[in-house]
């Protein structure tokens, strides 16, 4: 079962993916967000994304443990 969140990115460009993980408290710190990363744990667009600082985008899905997370404005 997964649970959909959305994400606001309120006027910004983008996002990191680290510090979304962080920021919609699903990781307590930005380094722990970073190893999940580092792991394979974590997929964008339902790929598996390697890059810790990538920049999420509006219209962007990050999928992580279960929750998948809708970036929009």
């Amino acid at each position: 079962m997964s649970i959909m969140q959305t994400f606001s990115l309120d006027g910004h460009p983008y996002i990191a993916l680290n510090n979304l993980l962080k920021t919609e408290g699903l990781c307590e710190t930005g380094g722990q967000a970073k190893n999940f990363i580092a792991d394979g744990h974590v997929k964008v667009d339902g790929a598996v994304e390697l890059r810790k600082t990538c920049k999420i985008k509006v219209g962007q899905v990050v999928e992580f443990q279960g929750v998948s997370i809708q970036v929009g404005e």
